[in-house]
């Protein structure tokens, strides 16, 4: 396949284990927020995801940035600095793409009762 086709850059960066759900858990809401948006920072992120490496965590993060998904910003008031991560609009926006691959795997893959609400008790897509 061509490394210019649109389809193989964007397998390139989404298809890399733990983006989706780093950006899942960007898109949870904070449990004393009303905001469905919430910026999350690195140890938090860890927290939630406790499986992934601070090592892969951060390269995926540096990743995100780059690709516009993911907005950074960094609280230099405090020591040490705390980084803080959200979803940027293009990444709202592909948060349907996950909905959708949600679907898709509801129907010709995976059965699960869970995931078969109207909104996910896991994921809460």
């Amino acid at each position: 396949m061509n490394q210019k086709c649109t389809i193989y850059r964007t397998a390139n960066f989404i298809g890399k284990r733990w983006t989706l759900l780093i950006l899942l858990e960007l898109s949870k809401r904070g449990q004393h927020t009303a905001s469905l948006m919430d910026a999350k920072g690195f140890l938090q992120l860890k927290k939630n995801l406790p499986l992934i490496t601070s090592k892969i965590l951060s390269s995926r993060l540096k990743e995100l940035e780059l690709e516009g998904l993911i907005a950074k910003k960094i609280d230099s008031r405090t020591f040490p600095k705390k980084s803080e991560y959200s979803l940027t609009k293009s990444g709202k926006e592909f948060l349907q793409v996950i909905k959708e691959l949600k679907r898709w795997s509801l129907r010709w893959k995976f059965q699960n009762d869970a995931c078969e609400q109207i909104i996910c008790q896991n994921c809460r897509l």
